[in-house]
Parts: C-alpha cells; structure tokens; sequence
C-alpha cells in the first residue's frame, strides 16, 4: 500500500497505534470519529499491507540493566557482496545489537548496542564483534544523556 493511499483516517490510526499500541479498536475508533469496524478493516488492510509490520513493547533499558547505549560504526576490511552477507548474517544473530543499518560515508554500517556497562562493551567488542573476520575497525560513541527517542515514524 504505497503512503499516498493513505487517508487522513489511516493516518490519524497510525498516530494513535504508535503511542498506544494497546489500545482495542472500541477506543481507538472513539479517538478518530469512526465506528469500531471500520477501523478494524483500516487496521487489518494496513497489517496486510504491510503498513503496520508488528505491535512491540518499549522497554525500559536502564530498568533491564541495558542503559549503557552505545553507537558503533563499523568498516570492513573490503566490501563485496559474499563478505557483507556475512557480516549482516553475524550481527542478526547477536543479541546486544538492536539496530543495524548499512550506511554510506567512511563507514560501513552502524550498530546500535545496548550494554550493562563499559566494561561488558569493551569484552563485547572483544570476544564477540572482534571474532568477525571481515571487520576492518570500529569507532564507538557512548550515549551520555538519551535527549529525545522515539519508536514511531513521524506522521505528519
């Protein structure tokens, strides 16, 4: 379903479901001034879409023992088609990985980690990333104050 076959209903929904992913469709029909099956068909045709992927929980890092965020660029030793495979092949399967992105510029991709301090970051870096044959080198930034987050996709 490409954006432009959204209307401002569709939008409205998707605004809501973003903040309050809970919400049942009694609730969220009352929010944008349409009866509960309508919006059950808007939301059902979004999810086959593939507008709406999936509905998650936003946990709470710090309380789990994982505030120590950290962004790692990382440059391969060359790349090539076989090689960066690989690479996002091993990064999927590690868990303190959270986002990986292929990014252009003087790096290859960026991860964001989440970890329960620096020292279990510099064994990560250690025992997990630097096992990856391909990786040429890494520069990590540590997060010292989380200034604004978001899950959602800007709406507007």
């Amino acid at each position: 379903m490409p954006a432009e076959q959204l209307d401002k209903t569709d939008l409205q929904i998707l605004r809501v479901l973003q903040q309050e992913g809970r919400i049942t469709v009694k609730d969220l029909s009352r929010k944008v001034h349409l009866s509960p099956t309508p919006v059950f068909e808007r939301m059902r045709r979004m999810e086959a879409s593939g507008v709406i992927e999936r509905y998650t929980a936003v946990l709470n890092a710090a309380k789990l023992g994982r505030g120590f965020i950290v962004f790692c660029s990382v440059k391969l030793h060359r790349m090539g088609k076989d090689i960066a495979h690989d690479f996002v092949d091993r990064i999927k399967d590690i868990p303190e990985v959270a986002e990986c992105y292929n990014i252009s510029g003087e790096f290859d991709y960026l991860l964001k980690i989440y970890a329960p301090d620096m020292q279990y970051y510099n064994e990560f870096i250690i025992n997990v990333l630097g096992t990856i044959d391909s990786l040429g080198s890494i520069q990590s930034s540590f997060v010292m104050d989380p200034v604004k987050t978001s899950m959602g996709i800007p709406l507007v």
